[in-house]
């Protein structure tokens, strides 16, 4: 015989009318059915009293019997896992349903129907239209905080307290510093790796597109960005690393070449210039980042897909490339090749590392990250800016030195 749901009627609460109860309790068939007829008798006035301490409960509400008399509840969502909390979190951080489900490896509609469970569970909108975009509403807000410390605690408890020996470890690190600092920073950082584990690899790789960046950080394919972005990710992990002026390089025959005084904003803009980063993605160049913000755009004449490149170019043709003074005094003894004051209003470069949470508390990212920061401060004891602050945080950002 087919198992049917469970109910009651009562002409007191109009004819025929049906209570589903196995919809809203978790209880087995013969368990409803011995439910349905203690209900029934309570409401027909057959008895005042149920089993004291009687309970049964779904993941919206539950009964419980006190005192003999039936006591509904609201229950706190016990139903919601940290798979849904998770994926809670990155909407209300990235705004998007498309975004969230490239940063989770999800089909687009698959983040969809979880984001309308979500707010059914939870009797709010979470994200609401404004626009073209969508915004979190005041409740959103508030869980985006408590969600982000709830699953910080849970990796916290949950993560083994493994160690990690590099004398004896055997893997490869996944680092992208694809920026002017690699060619300074990176082989130091080899070295310092070989030395002190020597059957541990680094794969030094380029830096992909914006997007696939945040998704391989989120799946744990890379394991540190070395970066100096304008304006990092709020919610990757993020430690300062050094801070250095901006300088423009040309070659000797240049017309600002003999050039003491720091090159004004007026002469930058009419000159073509020379930049790993090409258009499409200016607003994650430290310069041309700096440049929207001030409402002004330089003429890139010529872009290159990595750093080592520039100086062959430069020595070749009239352009001006704009970078940070560590990398350009380098090229400079090199090559020949003259460092000028860049325009004031350019500021300074700032280099960070950024990682993702789920690499936070693995020893072996821990022990990376140290090496990192060991390499970073042997480059910054050499740059005069070195006490110049990171300013690009907003309030609230997350910085973990």
């Amino acid at each position: 015989m087919q198992d049917r749901p469970a109910s009651w009627s009562s002409s007191r609460h109009g004819s025929g009318r049906k209570f589903p109860v196995r919809k809203y309790f978790q209880i087995g068939r013969s368990s409803a059915r011995q439910f349905s007829m203690l209900l029934i008798a309570v409401i027909a006035g057959m008895t005042s009293e149920l089993p004291a301490g009687m309970k049964y409960a779904s993941s919206q509400a539950c009964c419980t019997v006190r005192q003999g008399k039936l006591i509904m509840m609201r229950q706190a969502n016990g139903m919601m896992d940290v798979r849904l909390m998770r994926t809670l979190l990155t909407l209300l951080t990235e705004c998007s349903v498309s975004k969230t489900a490239d940063i989770l490896g999800q089909a687009q509609p698959t983040v969809s129907l979880t984001l309308k469970r979500l707010r059914e569970m939870l009797d709010d909108p979470l994200l609401v239209r404004s626009g073209g975009a969508l915004v979190p509403t005041e409740r959103g807000l508030a869980l985006k905080e408590t969600l982000r410390d709830i699953l910080g605690q849970i990796d916290a408890h949950l993560s083994p307290h493994a160690t990690f020996d590099p004398d004896n470890a055997t893997r490869n690190f996944r680092i992208i510093a694809d920026n002017c600092l690699g060619a300074v920073f990176l082989p130091q950082l080899v070295g310092k790796i070989a030395q002190k584990a020597p059957n541990v690899g680094v794969d030094a790789s380029h830096m992909p597109s914006y997007d696939d960046l945040i998704s391989q950080l989120a799946d744990g394919s890379i394991d540190a960005v070395i970066g100096n972005w304008p304006h990092p990710p709020e919610y990757l992990r993020m430690s300062p690393l050094l801070t250095t002026d901006i300088v423009c390089v040309v070659r000797p025959n240049h017309r600002l070449a003999s050039q003491r005084e720091p090159i004004s904003m007026g002469e930058f803009l009419k000159e073509k210039h020379l930049s790993p980063t090409s258009d499409k993605r200016a607003h994650l160049s430290p310069i041309d980042g700096r440049l929207i913000e001030l409402g002004l755009k330089r003429n890139i004449a010529v872009s290159v897909p990595e750093y080592a490149i520039t100086p062959y170019v430069l020595t070749q043709s009239d352009l001006v490339f704009t970078t940070g003074r560590i990398f350009a005094e380098q090229i400079a003894q090199a090559f020949p090749l003259v460092v000028l004051e860049a325009p004031r209003e350019l500021g300074h470069m700032q280099f960070y590392m950024l990682w993702h949470e789920c690499k936070h508390q693995s020893p072996d990212h821990v022990w990376l990250r140290q090496m990192i920061k060991s390499v970073a401060a042997g480059v910054r004891v050499c740059d005069p800016t070195e006490s110049v602050p990171i300013t690009f945080l907003r309030a609230g950002a997350p910085v973990f030195v």
